[in-house]
């Protein structure tokens, strides 16, 4: 996206030090720390853009995966970002009365990148990647929720 300057992926909220894909994450969220120009996006279009890519509903994980480090979560740096991460979870769940929204939005704690290896896995596996997406339904799932509005 413009503007996001960079998109690593970790783990954060959980307690136990140096987790890894290789050994042991337990207790941590699967994360992607963004850095980016809020000239050029705003924090708003990222959460927008976020609520588009996760199925908000499910309790479990996401798509494929699933387990605690695999829900869906938004960790926020300060008040101000939680007042809008708060704001716009409140739009999602009046978009979808009859569903319940279980993203939740928590405080932010130390990030811990994963391996290299799994850095931008859709970049160096592309083939594998597309055909995960293709298996697991997110693309299908994401427009039963959203429409034409899905982001994928």
């Amino acid at each position: 996206m413009p503007g996001v300057e960079a998109a690593v992926s970790g783990f954060t909220g959980g307690s136990l030090p140096n987790p890894t894909y290789s050994g042991n994450h337990q207790g941590h969220w699967e994360a992607v720390q963004l850095t980016f120009d809020p000239e050029v996006i705003s924090y708003e279009s990222l959460l927008a853009i976020f609520w588009r890519n996760i199925d908000s509903f499910d309790a479990g994980g996401q798509f494929c995966d699933r387990g605690h480090s695999y829900k869906s979560a938004i960790f926020v740096l300060d008040e101000a970002q939680r007042q809008l991460a708060e704001a716009s979870r409140q739009q999602v769940i009046e978009q979808f009365p009859s569903e319940q929204v279980v993203t939740g939005i928590r405080e932010a704690t130390r990030f811990w990148p994963v391996e290299s290896y799994h850095q931008d896995y859709y970049v160096k596996n592309p083939i594998r990647y597309r055909f995960y997406r293709a298996g697991c339904g997110r693309d299908q799932r994401l427009e039963t929720i959203w429409g034409e509005a899905a982001d994928h």
